[in-house]
């Protein structure tokens, strides 16, 4: 046992070194930070860094070290274009939102995205199939996937377990000498009904580092809530924090490290946070605490809770530290003194309760609702009602795991066109100034059913998507001479359910049209291919989530290249 422990130590001895030799960094300006590791983001924790690009696209994104591209992934979701390069000292290298990538990549990928005629790929390359040099160029910044604006998303993996490492342990120049912002604190009551609403504990600041309040009087067991943000010295963004924890009389009762995380972590952020607040008020305050039965990969089961237990006559000391990955910290200190927990009144009763180990099946005239086991953290009161053609599902207070399984018959007598039109719907009434609006949710139509496994809660109606998408040329119009054109440009847009595919060809063979769903656009580089003759009878299919079709024909003239 003992020999195991040291080869363990040793094991993580080489590691840390490993990471600390400081490597090229993946841009060659400033690096100045949008978003850290670890930090909350509405639907994951965030497994990079975001680095600035001074709001533009274009700059050269280098490999941090020699490696091996195992990866490279075009997609108009998620990461969009991204390279994964995989490295001998264990880990791996991500790089996501890229623009386009270096012309040796470039080049390869065009080549199968050719061969499957298809704009979005994924390829999995062999071990030294395709290597690169330290500090070598592997492509350019950009705003691809679900980028909301000019970025570089970095990320260092443990390759062999697959899980995101904190990338400031590389040691990037990156200055900070500000310490983490409290907005606010809040206490929590734990009773037989859950917690208690939030109560906001008012903050006085004593000085740079430390805020302090006005001694508190609590009984009973109570835990801690916060918002936060922290700065670094070139950014005005606010991003998250490194390291939280919370001390009752010197003894720590909750604490967390983001140095790595596991991917499933995301799914569960929300049973971390405040939910209820969260969606009221739109305000994200972070717990303290684990109330719900939910493993994180930096929360052991094993790890306090962040429950005290306030006990009558006795006063506690409880001290809060915030910290970033500088060692920036931030303290908030006060007193507690414990006072008698008065008697709760019986538990409230659910009227229609859901036990999150059981599986539950809502069966109506038209609808049909499956409650998967595992859906919810707790046990909830979920109302759903069919009201004539719609079905209400209550909003409620509580995080959800995943999704419900939705289906809905579709009405008898209707013809073809009607039935592949047929989509569902979220309908959201109108607020004080607008207008009511229904937001398509993803549909598969099968027999006389439609059907969607990623219901939440709101109400639900039948709608039709009678409209084609629209397609627009940009740059040129028909019968025209393009010869000193680069590129040809075109705008799609559907008003409803979404651009499912599209087709396009030049004299009946296909070409490569990048689409970037944000501007609407499809592009092709006329140097993918060379036409030998100088008609050009451009082609472009386009179609929607329900089926509505629109082609766009045009007939270009160019001098053929020799």
């Amino acid at each position: 046992m003992m020999f195991r422990n040291q080869i363990q130590i040793l094991f993580l001895f080489i590691a840390a070194n490993v990471l600390a030799q400081q490597p090229t960094p993946p841009l060659d300006i400033p690096l100045k930070l949008s978003g850290t590791f670890g930090e909350f983001r509405p639907t994951h924790f965030h497994a990079g860094l975001d680095i600035k690009t001074q709001g533009q696209q274009g700059f050269e994104v280098s490999s941090i070290k020699e490696g091996s591209i195992r990866r490279i992934r075009v997609a108009t979701t998620g990461y969009g274009k991204c390279l994964y390069i995989q490295h001998a000292d264990g880990t791996t290298s991500v790089y996501a939102h890229l623009k386009k990538f270096a012309p040796k990549i470039e080049r390869y990928i065009k080549a199968i995205q050719y061969e499957k005629e298809s704009f979005t790929i994924q390829k999995f390359l062999k071990l030294g199939e395709m290597t690169v040099e330290e500090g070598e160029l592997i492509g350019y910044s950009g705003n691809t996937g679900g980028s909301m604006g000019p970025h570089l998303h970095f990320e260092i993996r443990d390759t062999k377990a697959e899980t995101p490492l904190n990338p400031l342990q590389l040691g990037f120049d990156i200055p900070d000498s500000i310490r983490p912002i409290v907005q606010g604190l809040y206490y929590y009551k734990k009773g037989m009904n859950g917690l208690s609403e939030k109560n906001r504990i008012n903050l006085g600041r004593e000085n740079d580092s430390v805020y302090s309040a006005n001694l508190l009087r609590l009984g009973g067991e109570h835990a801690f809530g916060i918002r936060l943000f922290d700065r670094q010295d070139m950014s005005y963004n606010r991003n998250g924090i490194y390291r939280a924890e919370v001390l009752v009389n010197g003894s720590s009762i909750f604490s967390y490290t983001f140095d790595k995380i596991d991917f499933r972590d995301g799914k569960k952020i929300n049973a971390l946070i405040d939910y209820a607040t969260y969606r009221d008020e739109r305000i994200r305050i972070q717990k303290l605490f684990r109330d719900l039965e939910v493993d994180y990969s930096f929360l052991p089961p094993e790890a306090p809770n962040g429950f005290l237990n306030f006990e009558e006559g006795r006063a506690y000391q409880v001290q809060i530290k915030i910290e970033d990955y500088a060692h920036n910290t931030t303290y908030v200190s006060f007193y507690v003194e414990g006072m008698a927990n008065l008697p709760e009144t019986e538990a409230v009763a659910f009227e229609n309760p859901i036990d999150p180990e059981q599986d539950y099946l809502f069966a109506f005239d038209k609808h049909e609702l499956y409650v998967p086991k595992g859906t919810f953290y707790q046990t909830v009161d979920l109302k759903v009602e069919e009201r004539e053609d719609t079905l209400f599902i209550e909003q409620l207070p509580y995080p959800q795991r995943k999704g419900f399984e939705l289906q809905v018959a579709i009405p008898e007598g209707l013809d073809s066109i009607a039935k592949q039109q047929l989509a569902l719907a979220l309908y959201n009434p109108k607020p004080k100034k607008g207008k009511d609006s229904l937001r398509y949710v993803w549909t598969v139509k099968k027999d006389s059913l439609l059907s969607t496994k990623s219901a939440y809660p709101g109400t639900y109606v039948f709608t039709k998507d009678t409209l084609a998408p629209k397609v627009e040329a940009l740059n040129f119009r028909d019968e025209q001479w393009v010869s000193n054109y680069k590129f040809l440009e075109m705008r799609v847009e559907d008003d409803f359910s979404g651009i499912k595919s599209y087709r396009a060809s030049i004299n009946d063979q296909w070409i490569l049209m990048e689409h970037e769903p944000k501007d609407k656009t499809l592009i092709y580089d006329f140097s993918d291919l060379n036409f030998e003759k100088a008609r050009l009878d451009f082609k472009l299919e386009v179609e929607d989530n329900v089926g509505n079709k629109t082609l766009y024909e045009a007939t270009l003239f160019r001098k053929p290249q020799s």
